[in-house]
């Protein structure tokens, strides 16, 4: 029953993708195979730990896990060290960091949220930079503080903390990943 009621439900963006701009993107490009056209395929986001790892700040640990949670709408999986760095003083498997892959309505409606809710909070905002791409049409893009989203309490935030976000756009070059961004409405800078 709840999976019909999820599947029933449409994200506003991805409405927007498949009624207004699909259209557009395969007249621009000749194709009538949507499946050739640029899509998101994932959104990552991820947030180190910092000193937490060295520190054994167990309190830092949860408080991020708590609101990758929170803005993911997902359970972050902890990522751990690989190998030993002795002037990081970092040894194998030690809890370096938490990510989140959002996939289908999920990743729409984060980006959904991030474009219209979260980016308009940040201070002095000019806009994204559009040299964050990859050469392959992923877009990453780092956020200094994670109290730009209204699902984190700012007075309950002991450790202001980064993130990043990886848009994954599958059948793009850069410059059709760029182009699928500005017409979802990101900001980026003139």
């Amino acid at each position: 029953m709840e999976k019909a009621i999820e599947e029933a439900y449409l994200p506003r963006l991805y409405e927007r993708y498949v009624n207004q701009i699909v259209p557009e993107i395969s007249a621009l490009a000749g194709t009538t195979n949507r499946l050739a056209l640029p899509r998101i395929e994932k959104i990552v986001i991820s947030m180190g730990f910092g000193r937490a790892a060295t520190a054994g700040e167990k309190g830092r640990l949860e408080e991020v896990v708590g609101h990758l949670s929170q803005i993911s709408g997902q359970k972050p999986v902890v990522t751990v060290s690989k190998k030993a760095v002795s002037s990081f003083k970092l040894r194998e498997g030690m809890k370096i960091g938490a990510k989140v892959t959002l996939r289908g309505n999920r990743a729409f409606e984060f980006l959904d949220r991030f474009i219209t809710v979260a980016l308009p909070r940040v201070r002095d905002f000019r806009g994204v930079s559009n040299k964050g791409f990859d050469g392959h049409g992923n877009y990453n893009l780092g956020v200094t503080e994670q109290t730009i989203f209204p699902e984190i309490q700012a007075d309950r935030v002991q450790y202001s903390q980064g993130m990043n976000i990886t848009i994954v756009i599958k059948n793009a070059t850069d410059e059709q990943a760029l182009d699928l961004l500005k017409r979802f409405g990101m900001p980026f800078r003139t």
